[in-house]
């Protein structure tokens, strides 16, 4: 009983901040003509509500792609017909069609805030609790504790509710399907990814592991038995869940085909903005995109990629276990954020969701990578006017989290996993990694609020006017590739001991 006062404590704290963050400004508030991501959301809603289905995704003249034309999956497309209806009940006005294009006011501003909100609380914040709760290791304080650190970070708060968008739909449905996996019930944890990936199709981040843990654990209990029985099953259930979720686009190919290339547009180039990953990095010594052709971008990316995630996957499919999943996760979503084709900064939530589930595990990793990724997205929030909300949900995350889960006394060698590391540099006399890696965290905070200050309070010389977002991507970009490499020597390391887990407990 005591244990879910405190859980209700938690989940209200984690509502009060979001609603926090939400009464501040959104993306593109008031710039004409194509105002913002929250312009976007509401539009979608006036598209699915006023034409049929098969001109969701087609350009009519009644349907402009050029202005915020539906690029996500039918889910997406099927939650925003909900919210119209729900909108088209309070004031038709914010669902006309053409004559609602930038309709700002404040009772519909509370309305799109609310939809955020209790997408949350049907799909995003129940998978968090169940998962602290029971695949969480450790006492109920400890668990508690995992729990409101989980619904405090501060990147997808400031996303969803600040900038406004409905990641916490996707990464719900993910959620769901790992909770699923954990637990044993892989048919509805394929159900689950399933959504989320119709939801939105980066969730192609986190598919590999999916695949590749269930397709393990059939190997390993055997192709011939109840393994193949587990295989069909899980097949028929993904093929099912899909042909449901595309149904009123499969009686015509063309109109499947024209979804298909709306979720993918390539044409868009490598990156877009200055994002913390590999090509933005690089783009500062040598322009890609002007040496390589649009193909040869493309082709480069899916290389790097492929190369990236294949240790990981191969490492799950050998070892099918839910450690390794979860390992396996965050390295495949952070190989796609730093090497894959067309990232948004706003692509690093992705990565930000297997951290978190490792917070109880790896606290101080799991911790500083969270707050690098809330800093890799400053320039966005701070163009969204989001300073106040960044500084506060930041700092307050950082704070907790540390005293919580005990990050800095955790720092041993045994339980930050690098006996590896001495294997790696054996040449070199042996040197206290713990210690290295604590005086390394305190340094990076350091320079990302120097950064965030200088990004704040100093204008760039004229020549240079993008000098800040460029040293926070890099910045952050090498905080993300020493995350992805430290998350794969883990991985192939040996798993956390039964000893070393009671000792935590």
């Amino acid at each position: 009983m005591q244990t879910w006062s405190l859980v209700s404590l938690c989940v209200l704290l984690g509502l009060a901040v979001r609603w926090g963050v939400s009464l501040n400004s959104y993306s593109g508030a008031g710039k004409t003509p194509m105002f913002g991501d929250y312009e976007a959301q509401r539009h979608w809603q006036e598209v699915t509500y006023n034409l049929p289905v098969q001109e969701w995704y087609f350009n009519t003249t009644k349907n402009d792609l050029n202005y915020w034309g539906l690029d996500y999956p039918p889910l997406t497309a099927y939650h925003s017909l909900i919210c119209a209806f729900v909108a088209k009940t309070i004031n038709p006005e914010w669902v006309e069609l053409h004559k609602s294009r930038g309709y700002e006011s404040p009772a519909h501003k509370l309305f799109m805030r609310a939809t955020v909100l209790v997408a949350d609380l049907l799909i995003y914040i129940p998978a968090v609790v169940l998962y602290c709760l029971y695949l969480t290791e450790g006492s109920s304080k400890k668990k508690v504790s995992t729990l409101l650190c989980f619904l405090l970070y501060p990147g997808l708060i400031l996303v969803d509710y600040g900038h406004f968008q409905y990641n916490g739909v996707s990464l719900g449905f993910a959620l769901w399907g790992i909770l699923a996996l954990g637990l044993g019930w892989d048919a509805l944890g394929s159900v689950a990814f399933c959504l989320a990936l119709n939801y939105k199709q980066m969730e192609l981040y986190h598919a590999l592991p999916f695949f590749c843990y269930l397709l393990g654990k059939s190997v390993k209990l055997g192709l011939m038995g109840r393994g193949l029985f587990l295989l069909v099953r899980i097949a028929l259930t993904v093929l099912v869940t899909f042909a449901l979720c595309w149904l009123p686009f499969l009686s015509d190919p063309g109109q499947a085909m024209q979804v298909v290339r709306r979720i993918f547009p390539v044409a868009r180039g490598l990156f877009e903005d200055k994002v913390a990953n590999t090509w933005c990095s690089l783009n500062v010594l040598m322009k890609i995109r002007s040496i390589l052709s649009s193909d040869s971008q493309m082709y480069l990316s899916f290389a790097c990629t492929l190369l990236a995630v294949l240790p990981s996957c191969i490492r799950l499919l050998t070892k099918p276990t839910f450690w390794q999943f979860k390992l396996a996760l965050a390295n495949s979503s952070l190989a796609f954020f730093l090497f894959s084709y067309q990232v948004h900064e706003k692509s690093i939530l992705l990565a930000a969701l297997p951290a978190c589930l490792l917070l109880n595990d790896l606290p101080l990793m799991a911790i500083w990578f969270l707050h690098a990724s809330t800093f890799s997205m400053l320039p966005l929030f701070l163009k969204d006017g989001l300073l106040v909300p960044f500084v506060v949900t930041s700092l307050g995350f950082l704070y907790f989290s540390i005293y919580l889960l005990s990050a800095l006394e955790r720092c041993s060698e045994e339980e930050l996993r690098l006996g590896a590391y001495h294997k790696l540099l054996f040449c070199l006399p042996k040197l206290d990694l713990a210690w290295i890696v604590r005086w390394k965290f305190y340094v990076s905070v350091s320079v990302m609020a120097g950064l965030s200050i200088a990004a704040v309070a100093l204008a760039p010389p004229p020549h240079l006017p993008d000098l800040f977002p460029v040293l926070v991507s890099i910045a952050s970009f090498c905080h993300f590739l020493g995350t992805f490499i430290y998350f794969n020597i883990v991985q192939f390391s040996e798993p956390p001991s039964r000893k070393s887990q009671k000792k935590n407990n």
